[in-house]
């Protein structure tokens, strides 16, 4: 409960702060890149985001889909954390509520970074995605948080999956820090 307070507060006291996320990954993939948030263009999940990171939930967590030409996923605070059981990393969230859909006119295009939901267009909660490519059949159905400024190629260098899937289940790319920036 302690830790859920924690998160809200942050959460209520995050958007005004965070224009940024640098990500620091670790394994196949080794460095940093830099995410400029988009709070305009979708606030409730930039301030989701931002609350997680200043927590420190997404350190750790690992790259647990991996898509080569598509996009790279992370972000489940909940099952995705490094030294797991990566069966389940990917069905997990955070202790925050969902997020409603935020649509926006932004398109996904490599290094667009998006939230990762269910079947539920209002189901996102901590999970993101990188583009590696364009995914135009993305737009209007998923919302676009911010963009990869610098440090792409360090995303290019994260492990890819197998399967239709891309799910990385031996050795998967770690965030070992995620760090809200001004």
């Amino acid at each position: 409960m302690l830790k859920t307070t924690a998160l809200l507060f942050a959460l209520s006291a995050s958007p005004a702060l965070a224009v940024g996320l640098d990500v620091t990954v670790s394994g196949q993939a080794n460095g940093t890149f830099h995410i400029d948030l988009f709070e305009d263009v979708a606030p409730q999940h930039v301030a989701q985001i931002t609350a997680l990171a200043n927590a420190g939930a997404y350190n750790g967590v690992v790259f647990h889909r991996v898509i080569d030409g598509f996009m790279a996923q992370t972000g489940d605070v909940e099952f995705g954390r490094s030294g797991g059981d990566m069966a389940m990393a990917g069905l997990g969230g955070s202790t925050l509520p969902d997020i409603p859909l935020e649509v926006s006119d932004k398109t996904f295009k490599r290094g667009v970074v998006g939230m990762a939901r269910a079947n539920d267009p209002n189901s996102a909660n901590s999970q993101f995605f990188i583009m590696f490519g364009p995914g135009d059949f993305l737009n209007g159905q998923y919302t676009v948080v911010g963009e990869v400024t610098s440090g792409m190629d360090v995303v290019d260098q994260i492990k890819r999956g197998t399967g239709d899937n891309g799910a990385v289940l031996e050795n998967p790319d770690v965030m070992t820090s995620v760090v809200v920036t001004p």
